[in-house]
């Protein structure tokens, strides 16, 4: 069983530096195709199944809460749909953990599979997409328009990290609501509080955030 002190975003954050699921150097983010110091990997969760657990939990902590507010931040939904690859992995485990209806959007055609969506729904249903990272948020927007297009009603995405890199105003535009675990900033934050990543990273690294919420101010 996950113990209770365990259901807490930093120790999600710890348990991903742990098992080497954030890097610092020069990498380049696949949406963006920008230049990086940091990246994040959070498929490596599936390696420890605590952790894992833990991911689903948090995120059912999150949607529960945002539900019972006065003014629910979450809609109701029949039907959880992740993002391939890493977003499916996590949308399975929280599947499992909610007893929640999991469908699969299969964006492009895969050896046999066609585009199309895998699972039963019903036409009408509202589905949660559910993702590991996000950037720009390009990717969830195919997953979206895909369900849309078979009938499936999309109110709300829930994600594991937000990059910070304008996915929130950009869903929003598109009339979606964007949910987040973790964002890089605590992250970082985090890292340089246990000394795990020197003050000359840091500053690079916060460097790098805070141009790219310059760029989002920009006309």
């Amino acid at each position: 069983m996950v113990k209770e002190q365990s259901l807490d975003n930093l120790w999600l954050a710890q348990a991903l530096f742990d098992l080497n699921g954030v890097q610092f150097g020069n990498f380049t983010v696949s949406e963006s195709a920008v230049s990086s110091p940091v990246f994040v990997n959070p498929k490596v969760l599936i390696s420890n199944p605590l952790a894992l657990r833990v991911a689903s939990k948090l995120m059912q902590q999150e949607i529960s809460l945002a539900q019972s507010l006065r003014r629910p931040r979450v809609h109701p939904f029949n039907v959880v749909a992740g993002v391939p690859v890493g977003g499916l992995l996590l949308a399975t485990a929280y599947s499992l953990e909610t007893n929640t209806p999991l469908i699969y959007a299969r964006i492009r055609p895969e050896g046999t599979g066609q585009r199309g969506i895998e699972g039963r729904y019903t036409p009408g249903d509202t589905a949660l997409i559910i993702d590991d990272l996000i950037t720009r948020g390009g990717s969830v927007l195919e997953t979206a328009a895909l369900l849309e297009e078979h009938g499936l009603k999309v109110k709300d995405v829930i994600v594991l990290i937000d990059r910070e890199h304008g996915a929130t105003e950009r869903l929003r535009q598109h009339g979606y609501n964007l949910i987040s675990i973790l964002k890089l900033d605590v992250m970082l934050n985090h890292y340089m509080s246990r000394g795990l990543i020197s003050e000359e990273t840091y500053r690079v690294c916060s460097e790098y955030l805070q141009s790219k919420r310059a760029e989002l101010r920009q006309p």
